[in-house]
């Protein structure tokens, strides 16, 4: 199955502290439900020196859980949901506008390949 969230789509926070706050996906953990997003849940982390970075208190970003996070359809929270299209592909789409995001699977390219 294919993802509903992936690396670069914009997201709306829907919980915690940072609800309502829209921003890109920097990566995605679908073992562990989670996705890091920009700007999003910073934390403070207390770094060792070592021989490569210099010791101390260095702020970064957390995961959160993907549950908290909506893909973005016109600065709206939105639901994704996939489609076959008449030619057997299948794109990933937003629920509330309709609207196309991506291609998830192509059939033309296989049959070049």
């Amino acid at each position: 199955m294919a993802s509903k969230i992936k690396k670069g789509d914009k997201v709306v926070v829907l919980a915690g502290k940072h609800r309502g706050q829209e921003a890109e996906v920097v990566a995605v953990m679908p073992k562990d439900d989670r996705v890091l997003v920009k700007g999003v849940n910073i934390v403070a982390k207390h770094q060792r020196q070592s021989a490569t970075s210099r010791g101390g208190i260095v702020r970064e970003e957390a995961p959160i859980h993907i549950s908290n996070v909506a893909l973005s359809a016109g600065g709206k929270p939105s639901r994704v949901g996939f489609r076959k299209l008449e030619n057997g592909n299948v794109e990933r789409f937003a629920k509330k506008t309709g609207e196309a995001i991506d291609l998830v699977r192509d059939r033309e390219s296989k049959r070049k390949a």
